[in-house]
């Protein structure tokens, strides 16, 4: 994938951004060229949330996308606006334990990981989105699964140290 042009959508609360955050920042440390570009809702926690992600070689000249290669959808909602924006052979990544309806789209690849219910197994539903990037990354590539874990401890340290093993843990849990 050349220059990987990515859209994460869902709701408010599920961590949507941080995921492209953590992309943009993986990819810096790779010495890659990256944008994020979040858009939410005025709710915050229950509204819309969404973010575009550009990992380039090159220097990118604008952070905004109108066809991606890869939408990941934690919501139905998302699916529905955004899987309009995948170039034939894109890759749609599912959040089944809320998205029970298949994609509109066969000329595009899907991968369903069900991380709500993978979070609920570990003990905490709030780590779902890093299942999800987990999920992704080994889909993608689009980043080293060492550098995201970087990131993590980074995210993870100080106040919020306490969250570090489970976070890890969630990063790692989901394989195809």
């Amino acid at each position: 994938m050349g220059a990987p042009k990515m859209f994460f959508a869902g709701s408010g609360g599920q961590g949507i951004l941080l995921m492209g955050q953590m992309i943009g920042a993986a990819a810096m440390l790779e010495g890659k060229e990256a944008t994020f570009f979040p858009s939410y809702g005025p709710e915050m926690r229950g509204g819309t949330a969404n973010c575009t992600v550009i990992v380039s070689d090159k220097p990118i000249s604008s952070p905004l996308i109108f066809e991606s290669d890869c939408v990941v959808a934690m919501t139905l909602p998302s699916m529905h606006k955004f899987e309009q924006t995948l170039k034939p052979g894109g890759l749609l990544m599912l959040n089944t334990s809320l998205i029970r309806h298949a994609p509109k789209r066969n000329d595009i690849n899907v991968i369903e990981v069900p991380v709500t219910e993978l979070a609920n197994e570990l003990g905490n539903s709030r780590v779902a989105n890093i299942i999800m990037l987990g999920a992704f990354i080994r889909a993608t590539n689009v980043v080293s699964p060492e550098n995201i874990e970087k990131i993590i401890h980074d995210v993870f340290s100080g106040q919020r140290s306490a969250l570090l093993e489970l976070n890890l843990k969630a990063f790692n849990f989901w394989q195809q």
